[in-house]
């Protein structure tokens, strides 16, 4: 199958991208290298491209009713200029894709993951009822995330002083070119960051701005490999390693986003039958030894195996092997001393509480 490029492909290349296939697009893993643009991240600014996921735009009278049967977050909090992080799950629970949601006034956008968004769009066509328009608009948007602590002052220096508007999970729409993008205060960092929506030949343009105009506060480009380790310090959860469809919202630690009190939505009654049973946990676990712990090892308690790592890297913050883990209660408690087995070793490691990095910006 024939990869598919990002409308800023060209610009990767001058900058010495190594390109690797990523949910069938061409994508940047990294330019300087991924340490480098991790800490970059972590202390100044990095900008990435991120126009692989998907984007559906949700319509009409009953949009509102339609979300809130298809999601577990609770939509008609979401005033207009708002986000929220959610999830949709299937009748026994299990999670289909974790999303973002957008109300504009006059409709909805979900931000879908690149590897789900087939899988999604029948889903959700599959429950449409009359009063609901459901469009991809995936191959028309592109997006781009500058995160890091010198991310406002970047976009205030190259003109969008209304930037300083914009709190936690909400965002504005704003004029660059003459064209009308979309400026939210989200991310997959863990740090102040803003995600950047508009049509490929702006974002482009808006790519080059912010490249030139961040060079004096150390910004500079990063790819899809740093945006993991980034993500991972914070459990952030990535689909398909923390979260798929054997997965629930509960043992995933994604009950403070299902909101049961709302009323009926497709997979409640699972979700809370899976609750009552919960047996495991996805907890952080911290290496005690010199080892890095990688997706599928397993985790020991004496002779008995209680769980199995599903994201792992070495920690370029920490300077520490790192990991999450699906763990058998009890073994899941801040505090326990667990062992993975890494190709035949047994290593220590310590369940330690989230987030593995506490000194985020993301709120400031």
């Amino acid at each position: 199958m024939e990869l598919k490029q990002s409308p800023l492909h060209d610009r990767h290349l001058a900058l010495g991208a190594k390109m690797v296939p990523f949910a069938g697009y061409e994508m940047p893993v990294q330019y300087s290298g991924i340490s480098a643009e991790h800490l970059a991240v972590r202390e100044q600014a990095g900008l990435f491209d991120v126009s692989h996921m998907g984007e559906f735009i949700v319509s009409g009278d009953s949009a509102l009713d339609f979300l809130q049967l298809v999601t577990i977050n609770d939509v008609s909090k979401l005033k207009i200029g708002q986000a929220q992080y959610s999830a949709m799950c299937l009748e026994d629970g299990g999670i289909i894709d974790d999303i973002l949601i957008y109300r504009y006034t006059n409709h909805f956008m979900l931000i879908v993951n690149a590897s789900n968004m087939e899988k999604d769009y029948s889903w959700l066509e599959s429950h449409l009822r009359s009063g609901v328009k459901l469009e991809n608009k995936s191959d028309n948007i592109a997006l781009i995330a500058l995160q890091g602590p010198k991310s406002r002052d970047i976009l205030k220096a190259i003109g969008f002083e209304s930037v300083n508007q914009i709190g936690f999970y909400h965002f504005i729409e704003a004029k660059f070119n003459n064209q009308i993008l979309t400026m939210a205060r989200t991310g997959y960092t863990g740090e102040l960051g803003y995600e950047i929506y508009g049509d490929g030949e702006t974002i482009t343009t808006l790519w080059d701005a912010i490249i030139e105009g961040g060079r004096p506060y150390g910004l500079i480009p990063v790819g899809l490999g740093a945006r993991d380790t980034l993500r991972l310090e914070m459990k952030y959860c990535l689909y398909g390693n923390d979260i798929d469809e054997k997965t629930h919202p509960y043992e995933s630690g994604l009950g403070w986003i299902t909101k049961v009190e709302k009323g009926d939505f497709i997979g409640k009654k699972a979700i809370l039958a899976r609750k009552e049973n919960l047996n495991r946990r996805l907890v952080c676990i911290e290496m005690t030894e010199r080892a890095v712990p990688r997706h599928g090892y397993p985790v020991f308690s004496g002779n008995e195996q209680v769980g199995i790592v599903t994201s792992g890297t070495q920690s370029p913050s920490l300077q520490k092997g790192i990991g999450l883990a699906y763990i058998n209660l009890p073994h899941a408690k801040p505090g326990s001393e667990v062992e993975v087995n890494i190709r035949g070793r047994r290593k220590s490691a310590l369940v330690v509480k989230p987030p593995f990095y506490k000194h985020g910006t993301i709120q400031d």
